[in-house]
């Protein structure tokens, strides 16, 4: 039995850290972003969604498949 395909999310980094709360950064981190310009592939779920709305002013969806 074949397993379903999971959603996935491609997020891009496009600010900066610097100057923002440490739960901000760890919130980067979580989402394995580091470095603006830096793309991470993620599933798409209610725990990464969550963590995308905390960083929205950090971060772009680049691709929503």
């Amino acid at each position: 039995m074949a397993k379903a395909a999971t959603k996935t999310i491609k997020v891009e980094q496009t600010g900066s850290p610097i100057r923002r709360h440490s739960s901000q950064r760890e919130t980067l981190i979580g989402l394995r972003l580091n470095k603006i310009g830096r793309v991470s592939e993620l599933e798409d779920s209610p725990a990464v969604r969550g963590m995308i709305a905390k960083v929205q002013h950090l971060v772009r969806v680049v691709d929503g498949k």
